[in-house]
């Protein structure tokens, strides 16, 4: 099915596919680098239409079918399509499903928009991982590159590799999350895998002590990987939905 394309103020020109239905809806923030196509997105808006909720899954831009090039893109570009999606296709507060670096972005919307959000399901977060896990993880060769070319590409388990950029980086450090108070009124579902090799297990022990919260779980899967698509962690995702569709005022 063809996409519906909504334009941000920016110019930019998202893709995005909205199932309708009544009361609050879901929003699902994919990972770097990946698109609107993933089995967990697919999953969750059939998931979603049983329940006759409404759902949005959409591409960043430079992700799938939106305009730009990923090259281009930052923290704060996919952030602010996030907001513009949020902000002209939905009518009250959402659920925000956000996988790995979607993770990040529903925490950033949560302080931006937090009366617009009514849970955050993060799925492998990986909030501030530009810094905590690409720049911490370079050595001074790759930084230097960095530095000089403005921009070095690093190893991808499921593609070709990534291109890291300076601006990249450098907005990455105008958007993090993890280092001034988090503070959260809404549940909080945080799930991850013991057997994900992208974002190691201290990330979540991390975001859960950091978020100040009353409503706020971690649950860890043994085994699960980065994808955190097994049948079985699909069950456990819907149904933290559910649980925070339960709380409904």
């Amino acid at each position: 099915m063809k996409p519906e394309i909504l334009i941000t103020g920016q110019g930019r020109k998202i893709a995005y596919h909205q199932t309708k239905g009544e009361g609050a809806g879901i929003v699902f923030l994919g990972g770097f680098s990946s698109d609107m196509d993933g089995s967990k997105a697919i999953h969750m808006e059939h998931w979603a239409k049983k329940r006759g909720r409404p759902f949005i899954r959409f591409d960043y831009s430079g992700h799938g079918q939106s305009s730009e090039k990923f090259i281009d893109g930052s923290i704060g570009d996919w952030a602010e399509d996030t907001f513009e999606i949020i902000s002209h296709l939905t009518s009250g507060p959402q659920i925000l499903v956000g996988s790995s670096m979607g993770g990040w972005i529903a925490l950033l919307m949560a302080k931006r928009i937090p009366n617009n959000i009514l849970g955050i399901v993060g799925i492998a977060a990986a909030p501030d991982f530009t810094e905590d896990i690409i720049w911490n993880r370079m050595d001074d060769m790759m930084r230097a590159t960095l530095t000089r070319s403005n921009v070095v590409y690093i190893q991808n388990d499921y593609g070709d590799p990534y291109p890291i950029t300076k601006k990249l980086i450098e907005d990455g450090r105008n958007n993090l999350v993890m280092r001034d108070p988090l503070n959260l009124s809404f549940p909080v579902r945080l799930f991850h895998g013991t057997a994900d090799a992208d974002v190691k297990m201290d990330v979540p022990l991390k975001l859960i002590k950091h978020i100040n919260g009353s409503d706020v779980e971690l649950v860890v899967v043994k085994d699960a990987d980065h994808r955190f698509s097994s049948e079985k962690c699909l069950e456990l995702i819907c149904n933290a939905i559910d649980s925070i569709f339960n709380q409904e005022i």
